[in-house]
């Protein structure tokens, strides 16, 4: 498991410094809970790698990271999803976020302040990538991020929001995320709705990927003779490069889902972009290999420890 040094580690893919902040690290769910479609013997006949850093056997259960990335690019930094953050009202959500975060004591050690950041990527709307968008001050949520933009997928913003009666009104904690997390950017005047693709600077360019939720993006950096694609939720476990067919069991339209993964597994490994994932345990990044229909995971990149 990770120790304390390696929660913030740092990397530079051409003239973009990326910094990983690991705010959370567990073995969470059972397999069959969290990817139903996928058999157990995937997870047995791989147990030599996926084991600890990925599944822990005894309990067969998904290890687990939460966890951000701040890119140095053209001047500006940019975090890219903001964890599960703490102190929220999370009904039904389980333990995890209720748990204290030091999620800013952790982009101070990366040398980050609130006020340094010029752009928050909101890579979807679910409850561990918009934690720490908003901070409270005195009882009222306002941005953490005070001179940021918020870039937020236009159909989450929609599908979340009060204009769809929070998600249809499925579940409560729908609404409370969006009226804690994401209402609060609309009122500062700080959010910016996108959809499509969206072009941050020279280096990254934000791409539509539905399927996990209707506006779940990706990230896609190219400097230099280095390329990488940050994946949000499009993949939660290495165990979906073998079996991109395999959901997890929060992708809302699992079809679409599908179709998006195998397309970003394609592109990813055809043009030799490393995957940056952001619930992946371990080193943090990796490289795609394509064999016919068939996908596999490649070489790992360890980003050094700050």
């Amino acid at each position: 498991m990770m120790n304390e040094n390696e929660r913030v580690q740092h990397m530079m893919l051409g003239d973009v410094e990326v910094i990983r902040v690991v705010e959370w690290q567990e073995p969470f769910l059972p397999t069959s809970t969290m990817f139903p479609e996928a058999g157990a013997e995937v997870w047995r006949d791989n147990a030599d790698w996926l084991a600890p850093d990925h599944w822990e056997p005894g309990g067969d259960l998904v290890v687990v990271a939460l966890q951000s990335w701040v890119l140095r690019s053209g001047g500006r930094t940019v975090l890219v999803d903001t964890g599960v953050g703490d102190g929220r009202e999370r009904p039904g959500m389980g333990t995890f976020p209720q748990a204290p975060s030091d999620f800013l004591d952790l982009l101070a050690r990366a040398g980050v302040r609130p006020q340094d950041v010029d752009v928050v990527v909101n890579t979807h709307l679910h409850v561990d990538h918009v934690g720490w968008n908003t901070v409270d001050a005195g009882g009222q949520w306002v941005p953490t991020f005070p001179h940021a933009q918020y870039l937020i997928p236009a159909a989450d913003d929609f599908h979340f929001g009060p204009d769809n009666g929070y998600a249809n009104g499925a579940r409560e904690v729908d609404r409370l995320i969006y009226e804690d997390s994401i209402a609060p950017i609309h009122r500062a005047g700080q959010a910016v709705l996108w959809d499509g693709e969206h072009r941050i600077d020279d280096h990254l360019t934000l791409e539509s990927a539905p399927g996990h939720t209707p506006g779940s993006a990706v990230l896609r950096l190219a400097s230099g003779t280095d390329r990488a694609i940050f994946v949000g939720d499009i993949l939660h476990s290495p165990i979906q490069i073998l079996a991109p067919c395999c959901n997890s069991n929060a992708c809302q339209t699992p079809a679409q889902a599908a179709t998006t993964r195998h397309r970003i597994l394609t592109r990813a490994a055809d043009e030799r972009e490393l995957l940056i994932p952001s619930h992946f345990a371990g080193p943090g990044a990796l490289e795609i290999q394509k064999t016919g229909p068939h996908f596999a995971t490649g070489p790992w990149s360890t980003p050094t420890p700050l």
